[in-house]
């Protein structure tokens, strides 16, 4: 008898399922938050000030994808619209020592974070006389210890409060099916806690799928994937040097191992958003022998929330979708319209990857690499797809 075939344990993600995800900038007062703001989204929404509650109210954009598949194909359809990705920002205001007792703005802030999906956390590495630092010298291990804990501080307050209503529960006693799966829960919020409290971060631990199911309704701020921006000056950036750099990149391998991290001038960036046009950056770019981060903070979030794209392209629309990978058909075929989801039949499906290589649909048909798929196809990073759907029932 041939062997049984291991039945793959599909992981869930910690977060929220959804293609509408959004990231939110953090960090200490001062370190460059609105200003990072105000140059990805080329707008005045963010509130620059010389002060550490400048921004109260977390302000949102939403920021154009850079994708040079996008390009291609608006390039190649001439369409009468196009529609890129987009990444929803926000800008929350500035993290104190003490924020989790409700020092500063404290817990106004950390409920701002618990709303977004991921963290951008924004380092300061640069020396600036005129902008002072909340703790009162530039140091950003101890910032980083410091948003480090009053996240973890935070988590610890909601678990507590999760463990406290189960306990309450799981003292009733009995052997129902309901009790056994309280007490699974209570297990895994006491692992949570024990995680938490040994100084580690949510995300970084190891969880089953039931772990993750009882982990997301927490919303906990530790279990949000963190991209690292780290804040140089506009002389550091160019020359790619800075002395706090190595120290930034130990503190990441012991404490948050494998999160990205981008050196990154804000300065640079909001004085790239003061020029005319496009080309007026690039050429002060080129004239500098650098290129702004911006792009590679876009995309480097969609990678960290496990977003992907696929396309609807035409003679009148070339639009890119936002999924999360690991998506099945139905459910993208959903993002374009609810009722695509119960309605769907099949999905003609082909990579953009291919039609590149093709130059054109007639080639990639001709090949036969025009494939027609059903219900449990799980798109592709790139997949271009042409969606059958029944009538919606009215």
């Amino acid at each position: 008898m041939p062997p049984k075939k291991a039945v793959k344990e599909e992981k869930i993600l910690l977060g929220r399922p959804g293609n509408n995800l959004k990231s939110g900038i953090v960090g200490l007062a001062n370190v460059g938050k609105s200003t990072l703001f105000q140059a990805i989204t080329k707008c005045h929404l963010g509130n620059p000030a010389n002060f550490p509650y400048a921004t109260i109210d977390p302000e949102e954009a939403r920021v154009i994808v850079p994708d040079e598949r996008f390009d291609w194909l608006v390039e190649h359809y001439k369409p009468k619209s196009v529609v890129p990705a987009n990444l929803t920002v926000y800008d929350i205001a500035g993290l104190t020592r003490g924020a989790s007792t409700g020092a500063g703005l404290g817990n106004a802030f950390l409920s701002h974070i618990r709303a977004v999906d991921a963290i951008f956390q924004v380092v300061r590495c640069f020396d600036d006389a005129e902008i002072i630092h909340v703790e009162g010298d530039v140091d950003p291990i101890r910032d980083l210890d410091i948003i480090s804990e009053e996240l973890r501080i935070k988590d610890i307050e909601f678990v507590e409060k999760a463990h406290e209503n189960l306990v309450k529960q799981t003292r009733r006693g009995g052997q129902s099916l309901e009790m056994k799966k309280l007490k699974e829960e209570q297990a895994t919020v006491e692992k949570i806690l024990a995680m938490l409290k040994d100084g580690k971060d949510v995300r970084k631990g190891d969880w089953s799928p039931k772990e993750v199911e009882v982990i997301n309704p927490l919303f906990l701020l530790t279990a949000k994937p963190v991209v690292y921006l780290v804040n140089l000056s506009e002389k550091d950036y160019i020359r790619q040097k800075n002395k706090h750099l190595p120290k930034i990149a130990q503190w990441i391998k012991e404490h948050a191992m494998g999160d990205p991290i981008i050196p990154i001038s804000v300065s640079f960036e909001e004085r790239l958003t003061r020029f005319e046009t496009e080309a007026e950056a690039e050429e002060e770019c080129k004239k500098l022998g650098t290129k702004s981060a911006l792009p590679k903070v876009i995309t480097t979030m969609r990678k960290a929330l496990n977003l992907g794209s696929f396309f609807t392209t035409g003679a009148d629309e070339v639009r890119q979708w936002t999924i999360r990978n690991g998506t099945k058909a139905p459910q993208a075929a959903g993002v374009i319209h609810g009722d695509f989801e119960k309605t769907f039949i099949q999905a003609i499906v082909y990579n953009y990857s291919v039609l590149r290589e093709e130059g054109d649909e007639a080639a990639v048909k001709a090949k036969g690499k025009i494939l027609t798929k059903g219900k449990d196809y799980v798109v592709e990073d790139g997949d271009i797809l042409l969606i059958k759907a029944g009538a919606a029932k009215g």
